[in-house]
C-alpha cells in the first residue's frame, strides 16, 4: 500500500503464506518476511489466511520477523482465520506477542486489530507485546 501524499514510500507489504509451514518451507517463509522489512516499509502483513497448518518451526520464523521488525522500527501484522493455526498460535501465546487480525482488510486498516475475535481467542486478539520480554528482541 501506497502513501498518497508520499507516492514513492512504502507503508505495507503484504506477505502471503503457504497452506502449510512446516520444517521443509518454513526457512523460505521466514526469509520471505524478514526480506520485507525494506528501507520505508513500517508494517508487514503475514497472510495466513490460507494457512491450514503451521507447525513449531513455522512459528518460530513468525517470532524471527517479530525481531527483525522491532529492529527495523516496523509492526509485523498477521492474518489467522483457520482454526487450527488460531489454535497452534494460542497454544504458544504468539497472539501476546503479535496482533492477529480476522482478514487482510482488517489489517491493512490503520491502528489495532478488532478487540474481540473469534472464540479461539477469547480477549486476546490484539494483545501488545509484554514488556517482560522485550530483552529477548534487542
Amino acid at each position: 500500500m501506497r502513501d498518497p501524499r508520499h507516492p514513492s514510500r512504502v507503508r505495507a507489504v503484504v506477505v502471503t503464506l503457504p497452506a502449510e509451514i512446516d520444517i521443509s518451507n518454513a526457512g523460505r517463509v521466514g526469509e520471505e518476511l524478514c526480506a520485507a522489512f525494506t528501507p520505508g516499509v513500517t508494517t508487514v502483513i503475514a497472510d495466513m489466511t490460507d494457512t491450514r497448518f503451521c507447525d513449531s518451526s513455522g512459528i518460530s520464523m513468525l517470532v524471527v520477523a517479530q525481531q527483525k521488525a522491532v529492529t527495523s522500527d516496523a509492526e509485523l501484522r498477521l492474518v489467522a482465520v483457520s482454526t487450527a493455526v488460531l489454535r497452534a498460535l494460542t497454544l504458544v501465546r504468539i497472539d501476546h506477542l503479535l496482533p492477529v487480525y480476522p482478514s487482510l482488510a482488517d489489517a491493512l486498516l490503520p491502528g489495532p486489530p478488532p478487540t474481540t475475535g473469534p472464540p479461539s481467542l477469547p480477549g486476546r486478539w490484539a494483545a501488545p507485546f509484554p514488556a517482560r520480554y522485550s530483552s529477548w528482541i534487542r
